[in-house]
């Protein structure tokens, strides 16, 4: 039991340190200094690291600036320190020691201390200290099973010559949790079984005989009484049992075979075994290291390589050749992110321009001037994130601006913050809910080359299954139609101030086909049918042979899509510019069936590619829908360029027969069935009786004898 006070383990009171004074005491006393550091440090180490580490420690015990004390210290006990700022700096040197010995852990952040040093550093050759006897390796083993605190309590006691108080109050400066542990553990290690060579020679004095100076702490190299044990003193003077140098100059030391006292292992904590600043230099791994430096010389030349190939223009790595920087660092493409820069139409403008079109749209809205709105909008249309909801009509690019943006609208819309965007190539719609920004959504839709008719209408919304619409200013009234009643009129369609409409039932979100609103719209020449198909343009709705089709208003117009209204499902979300539906044959059907009609619907595409056609023949009986005859993608036929036809369904009369019905465009002078059913007839038209399920192969034949296969 350690008859220590409460007030005893009160670190002692210094006064206020200056730099300049713990330097002095540094640069004086750094043997002694780098000496605890090298005995506190785990040997687990390596003498290597740890003579390195210890330099390293001791060098970063300096303070930056004046560490803060009492004004006035209280009186100093007789075991303190000669002076405050050695004090400091042995007690930054254990607290580092002590942290640099603790085991690294995976949810702790490591301390400097835990880390190889970065200086002093030295590559090539191994230091230790010098090598001792049998004496000192039997001390280094002991230490090495004490804890951190216990060497440095070890340390305290032996080295620096401290009574268990000042060793139990230096501890505790240096952060130690239980001093008193260490202390014991100290404690421990004398009452050990004595180091070898250690014999009734070496018997230590009773404890408390103090040397006649008072017991020196002082620096390395000053007098040191010959210690009967750590923190106990002995009788004698400075080095007075210490064995002289033998022959050959090395000190006779126990272990090395000589005569002479044994020492205990407080004297042996002076010996040269323990002092980082004499130092052996050996080589390090010499096979090691030079395969070493050929992995690092090729790794260097692979780098080298790698980059001389990033940087080749053409066809190697470097395929930018002469680009411009990243996206984010080009001023152009920065400048296109600005909400500041956004292209602005005042709203007398379209009246005044020669051109009707996306370009004269005025902004609109009543957010155009919220500028952290419209940035999230760019910023999203140049880097969506993985929740951003996106999609684009087949053939759109989906990249960022090419320059600062037209702004068509923004504002709020069912519940959600809307911005609508044109770069002339496309049409971009950002929205995002009234409450936060999760659960953004854009849509792009390709919109080059649009008339006034093209850029009548944008859809703004879509929920509920009703979609609403931003009409161009231009447009005079809207209404809707309904595609399969044709006998009934318009209704009326009501628009705010900025040509927002009202919401309105939408085919693109119903899963049936029991009611096809269309858009109508009344511009300064007419009216316009315009059907939403998914997409941000709506289609607008034609009829009429290729070369002269007009809009789709008129009643033989309305009565032939309110049979084939139903087909529209099949170009839906396909990037549709226009849909036009023409009348190319009339037929009169067998056993005085009445007449049978023949329809060619062709969807054009806003990209000019991946156009979808459909044949349909349509029975005399105005309730039945039309049948889908044929149907074919990217083909050119019921178009202006090829606006011949040519198909053939397999129809079954009142009476119960069965024949192959066939229809070709005006151009065809005779048609003729192979397989499974064989017929000629001369014209355009062809009815051979076949039986059910026969299947045949159409063809048709030109004026000029060329031979035309039927659409599919």
């Amino acid at each position: 039991m350690l008859n220590v006070s409460t007030k005893d383990l009160v670190p002692s009171p210094v006064g206020p340190v200056d730099v300049e004074q713990a330097e002095a005491a540094l640069v004086e006393r750094y043997p002694r200094l780098v000496r605890i550091a090298y005995l506190v440090l785990p040997p687990s180490l390596g003498r290597n690291r740890r003579v390195l580490t210890a330099h390293a420690l001791v060098q970063r015990s300096l303070p930056r600036r004046r560490v803060a004390g009492p004004s006035v210290p209280e009186p100093r006990l007789a075991e303190d320190a000669v002076d405050p700022g050695y004090a400091y700096v042995r007690s930054e040197v254990l607290r580092q020691a002590l942290v640099a010995g603790l085991p690294l852990r995976r949810l702790a952040l490591p301390s400097r201390a835990q880390f190889p040093p970065l200086l002093p550093h030295v590559w090539g050759l191994r230091l230790f200290p010098r090598v001792g006897g049998a004496d000192e390796l039997a001390l280094d083993q002991r230490l090495s099973r004490l804890s951190g605190p216990g060497r440095a309590a070890y340390v305290l006691r032996g080295l620096e010559r401290q009574g268990d108080a000042e060793v139990l109050r230096v501890l505790a400066a240096a952060g130690v949790a239980d001093p008193a542990a260490a202390l014991a553990e100290a404690d421990a290690l004398d009452g050990a079984p004595e180091l070898p060579g250690e014999g009734p020679g070496g018997a230590l004095p009773p404890d408390g005989a103090l040397p006649p100076d008072g017991g020196g702490a002082g620096p390395e190299g000053g007098a040191a009484a010959e210690p009967g044990g750590p923190g106990r003193s002995g009788a004698g003077g400075a080095g007075g049992d210490r064995p002289g140098p033998d022959a050959s100059g090395r000190p006779d030391l126990p272990g090395h075979g000589g005569p002479g006292p044994r020492r205990s292992g407080a004297a042996l904590l002076e010996s040269d075994e323990f002092d980082p600043c004499a130092l052996q230099a050996r080589p390090t791994d010499l096979l090691r290291r030079r395969q070493h430096a050929r992995a690092g010389i090729v790794a260097v030349a692979a780098l080298l390589v790698c980059g001389a190939l990033l940087g080749l223009p053409g066809d190697g790595w470097g395929r930018n050749g002469a680009a411009a920087p990243s996206y984010a660092r080009n001023p152009a493409a920065e400048a296109a992110l600005d909400p500041g820069a956004l292209k602005r139409v005042d709203p007398a403008v379209w009246p005044a321009s020669t051109r009707q079109d996306f370009s004269v749209w005025p902004a609109r809205g009543a957010l155009t001037g919220d500028r952290a709105l419209l940035r999230r909008a760019l910023a999203v249309w140049a880097r969506p994130g993985a929740s951003v909801r996106s999609s684009a009509t087949p053939g759109t690019p989906v990249g960022p601006p090419m320059g600062p943006p037209q702004l068509l609208f923004a504002g709020v819309v069912d519940g959600a913050r809307v911005v609508i965007l044109h770069d002339g190539l496309r049409a971009v719609r950002y929205a995002e809910p009234v409450g936060g920004t999760a659960g953004a959504a854009l849509d792009f839709a390709r919109t080059d080359g649009a008339d006034a008719v093209g850029s009548a209408a944008l859809v703004l919304s879509r929920a509920a299954g009703n979609v609403r619409y931003l009409t161009a200013p231009w447009v005079r009234e809207t209404s809707v139609r309904d595609l399969l009643a044709p006998g009934e009129e318009a209704r009326p369609l009501g628009r705010d101030a900025v040509g927002v409409t009202e919401p309105m039932t939408s085919p693109a979100l119903a899963k049936g086909c029991t009611r096809w609103n269309t858009l109508q719209v009344r511009d300064g020449s007419g009216l316009r049918m315009l059907a939403d198909l998914g997409e941000l343009a709506p289609a607008r709705l034609l009829w009429g042979p290729p070369a002269a089709p007009a809009d789709a208003t008129g009643p033989e117009a309305r009565e032939a899509w309110a049979r084939t209204a139903c087909q529209l499902s099949a170009v839906r979300a396909h990037g549709v510019r226009s849909v036009n539906a023409w009348r190319f044959a009339r037929q009169p059907l067998p056993e005085g069936a009445g007449s049978g009609t023949w329809l060619c619907t062709r969807a054009e595409t806003w990209r000019g590619t991946g156009s979808r056609v459909l044949a349909q023949f349509l029975v005399p009986s105005s309730s039945v829908p039309a049948a889908l005859a044929a149907r074919s993608e990217g083909s050119p036929a019921c178009g202006v360029r090829d606006p011949r036809v040519l198909a053939g369904v397999l129809w079954q009369a009142p009476g119960g027969g069965w024949y192959v019905l066939a229809a070709g465009s005006p151009d065809f002078t005779a048609l003729e069935t192979s397989g499974g059913v064989k017929g000629r007839s001369d014209g355009p038209l062809l009815a051979v009786k076949a039986a059910a399920g026969a299947r045949a192969d159409l063809a048709g034949t030109l004026p000029d004898g060329t031979r035309v296969r039927a659409l599919r």
